[in-house]
């Protein structure tokens, strides 16, 4: 396989983007939108919006109130995320006073304190702007699908009181999570796929740690004393109105971002600060019924950029989500039509580059060139069949043994490379012209609403927000 090749592979995906007409999501067969919906086409399900609170469901009732109004401002998460990186040395009441002094929106400084739950919002923007889409135009919505987890975690023995939370059934459809001390938060960490009794997979979230057990784990705990509950935006301030379903900050709603205006299209909207500039913006093309959304970041940790485009008339759709900083570039894509489905992810740094992408007729495949021009791919198409490919070499394993079918000859059997890429199950299926178009060609893939409305696995996928 040639580096040329490898390139095209990494910008297969945006082509696509440009190529597929593009969601919000009118999708036929949908329910009309509830009473109160303030977004574009048409809301997220019960299902869904239970998938996406999954993964912070069982935290403090403070916690969540902090996370749903901080994932309506995804530029100054990333901005943020960024921030708290390069000053780890500030702790206690220093920290406290140095993120006062930022432009950041309250939930967003409030999240500074909890270093691992802003971490998490900052690798998984996907996720975080959707969940920040979701309750800003579906806040009851979002809180109910909070209290339908909590109570299936509860009904299965994996949410209990104990020294570091205090779990209360307020009413029969209320349960309320406090820090057993008030003084210290801890965060928890679970599995969502175990924890609730019922597997929930959140597309485009994911940990850095994998959790394999139902039980909630606890790290170290939190101090959210005097220091921090000085500033109006601590610990303190911030509950949810579970029975009005909202979030409440100094004891009044409180709905996040005002860019999430949902249901009206061609608009921008720009931000600058003294950390970098965020921009937002959403399109309609009337002529062929595309909407799209996207936004960009840019600070001095980097740049991001993500975008989400929807046509209901074909169901086409399409995510991005690229971004750079000193080390590199990296990013993911997914496209999706009549509900197939295929996620791409990249990265380049000074060592060189690696691109995979991933079907879900179960076609899979990764390609690697290095910083001296070696390249490598490997791969395996829908139907089992395994190629591999090093340096113009290129085999082929059709189930009896690998055969070279291009390049300098080499005795296969004991040929690392192609062996090699064989272990690891990737591959690709081979068109006419000799060229590889990894995946499982066009029908068995994913239904639409697993590629979650911009969610791509790692972290890929639609995201945009900017405060105006």
């Amino acid at each position: 396989m040639t580096n040329a090749f490898f390139k095209q592979l990494l910008a297969l995906t945006l082509s696509l983007l440009l190529i597929f007409p593009a969601i919000p999501g009118e999708a036929a067969g949908q329910q009309p939108a509830p009473a109160g919906y303030s977004g574009q086409g048409a809301p997220l399900s019960a299902d869904e919006l239970q998938q996406l609170v999954a993964p912070i469901a069982l935290y403090p009732d403070a916690l969540v109130a902090q996370i749903m109004g901080a994932a309506t401002f995804p530029d100054q998460i990333a901005a943020a995320g960024g921030w708290l990186q390069q000053n780890k040395n500030l702790v206690g009441s220093a920290l406290a006073k140095a993120v006062d002094a930022q432009p950041w929106d309250p939930s967003v400084k409030a999240l500074t304190q909890f270093p691992s739950v802003l971490d998490n919002l900052a690798k998984n923007l996907s996720w975080t702007s959707s969940l920040g889409e979701a309750y800003h135009t579906q806040p009851t919505d979002v809180m109910s699908a909070v209290q339908v987890l909590r109570a299936k975690a509860k009904a299965a023995g994996n949410l209990k009181s104990g020294s570091q939370i205090t779990v209360v059934q307020q009413s029969p459809q209320v349960i309320v999570i406090q820090p057993t001390n008030p003084q210290v938060v801890y965060v928890p960490t679970y599995n969502p796929t175990v924890v609730y009794g019922t597997p929930y997979v959140t597309p485009g979230y994911s940990t850095a740690a994998v959790v394999t057990t139902a039980v909630l784990a606890f790290g170290i705990g939190i101090a959210v004393g005097a220091a921090i509950n000085n500033n109006s935006w601590g610990y303190s301030y911030w509950n949810c109105n579970w029975h009005g379903g909202t979030v409440v900050y100094h004891s009044s709603g409180y709905y996040g971002n005002s860019a999430w205006h949902g249901g009206y299209y061609g608009s921008g909207a720009t931000a600058y600060g003294p950390n970098g500039v965020a921009r937002a913006g959403t399109a309609y093309n009337p002529s062929t019924g595309t909407y799209a959304r996207g936004a960009s970041t840019t600070t001095a940790y980097g740049t991001q950029k993500v975008g989400q485009a929807y046509n209901p008339n074909t169901g086409a759709y399409a995510a991005t989500h690229q971004a750079s900083n000193a080390y590199g570039s990296y990013g993911s894509s997914v496209v999706s039509k009549n509900g197939n489905t295929a996620y791409t992810q990249h990265q380049t740094t000074a060592t060189g580059s690696v691109g995979s992408v991933q079907t879900s007729a179960g076609g899979r495949g990764v390609a690697a060139s290095g910083a001296y021009g070696n390249n490598v791919a490997a791969g395996q198409a829908a139907n089992g069949n395994k190629y591999a490919a090093a340096n113009g070499n290129v085999y082929k394993n059709t189930g009896s043994g690998w055969n070279q079918t291009q390049g300098t000859s080499h005795n296969t059997s004991s040929y690392s490379g192609a062996n090699s890429a064989a272990s690891r199950g990737y591959g690709g299926q081979e068109r006419s012209g000799g060229s590889s178009a990894f995946g499982g060609g066009g029908s068995g893939w994913e239904s639409r609403q697993q590629s979650a409305r911009g969610s791509a696995s790692r972290g890929g996928g639609g995201g945009w927000g900017g405060r105006r």
